[in-house]
């Protein structure tokens, strides 16, 4: 029987043969952002339909880049447990304090009235996570976010292709920082970029590109200075070749993440999973069940791989001193699973994934 994988990219002839062009040239990295990590820039600001776009190795670094540019030093950022690491590690790195509120449990994505109540004199920022690639109410958000004059940056690691507003996410707040990895809407082996939505930031895409490359600037022929601290975030031509072939069919991609979503979502007999929305990307597809070890154990024996997304951030070791009482994180964390939904499931591989969760409900 063969394995249904969680994730799986779907790459073609194009991304081998831009990959063998890259590797015949020799010019493998771009620190200054020539090359395809320029073209690269170009046709994701395009894509996204933002002012300017910047692009990183990793949406850990676009994060990094984009709280650093609003100086979180010794102020509160604002953020959701159901996260991966990286959402909260950029704010440590930038001397900041994380304060973990509560999800709605329909989308998990950030809860409008926690951030509301979370709300203090040091609150700097406002950092939604576009959940398993289901817009936040940006809406909410954002009206909060003009009361009370704080920033907001936009987590968008799942959500490349995700529409809110009537527009596609990376052209609401501030900074909006996306991931680009493996097992991404958008797939290369490593990548991030940061999208810029204002006029009047416009001025932060040079300082980024300068920050991303270790503080580098006026660079003329082999001269150059460093004007700041900065950092080893550039991306490299590889990804970005491939980043920009990925680009050509992510939306056909997405129509089929959406399709199995809907059948996942009529056909799972289960109360209590992700609901179809037209607008959501669908980086991920959850489900809630009781016996989650049990669960996982039974499909792995149908060779359907499964898994977890994710362990809140509040419960690790780590940020136990940011701990609090998060009670709907805390009872979705014990009982969420992911199923696969990837653009290379066939229709006979998701009535099987379809027909192995309803046998073990």
């Amino acid at each position: 029987m063969k394995q249904i994988k969680l994730f799986d990219p779907a790459i073609g002839n194009n991304e081998k043969k831009v990959v063998n062009k890259i590797l015949k040239s020799g010019f493998w990295a771009s620190g200054s952002g020539t090359g395809y990590v320029q073209k690269f820039e170009e046709k994701f600001n395009d894509y996204i339909g933002s002012k300017s776009c910047v692009a990183v190795n990793s949406g850990t670094a676009a994060l990094h880049l984009a709280l650093n540019l609003e100086n979180v030093k010794n102020k509160e950022v604002i953020l959701p447990s159901l996260s991966f690491v990286s959402t909260a590690h950029a704010i440590l790195y930038n001397g900041g304090k994380p304060i973990f509120v509560d999800v709605n449990p329909e989308t998990l994505c950030i809860d409008p009235e926690e951030i509301e109540k979370a709300i203090t004199k040091k609150t700097s920022v406002i950092l939604p996570v576009h959940f398993g690639g289901m817009a936040c109410d940006m809406s909410k958000i954002s009206k909060i976010s003009k009361e009370h004059n704080i920033t907001i940056i936009e987590d968008a690691a799942h959500a490349v292709g995700t529409k809110s507003l009537n527009k596609k996410i990376g052209r609401h707040g501030k900074y909006v920082c996306f991931s680009f990895h493996p097992v991404k809407n958008l797939a290369m082996p490593n990548g991030g970029a940061i999208t810029i939505n204002e006029e009047k930031f416009l001025h932060s895409t040079n300082f980024l590109k300068s920050m991303r490359w270790c503080g580098i600037s006026n660079r003329k022929g082999t001269k150059y200075d460093i004007t700041n601290l900065g950092w080893n975030f550039y991306m490299n031509e590889l990804s970005a070749g491939i980043g920009i072939e990925q680009l050509k069919k992510l939306d056909k991609n997405n129509i089929k993440r959406k399709n199995i979503a809907k059948r996942y979502s009529e056909e799972l007999d289960i109360e209590t999973k992700m609901k179809f929305q037209k607008d959501c990307s669908y980086h991920i597809f959850w489900i809630q069940v009781k016996n989650r070890e049990q669960f996982m154990i039974k499909m792995k024996e149908e060779e359907i791989e499964t898994g977890i997304h994710y362990l809140p951030i509040h419960k690790m070791s780590f940020y136990k001193k940011f701990s609090k009482k998060l009670q709907i994180t805390e009872d979705v964390a014990k009982k969420i699973v992911s199923l696969p939904i990837h653009p290379n499931l066939s229709e006979k591989d998701i009535t099987r994934i379809i027909k192995s969760v309803n046998k073990f409900m």
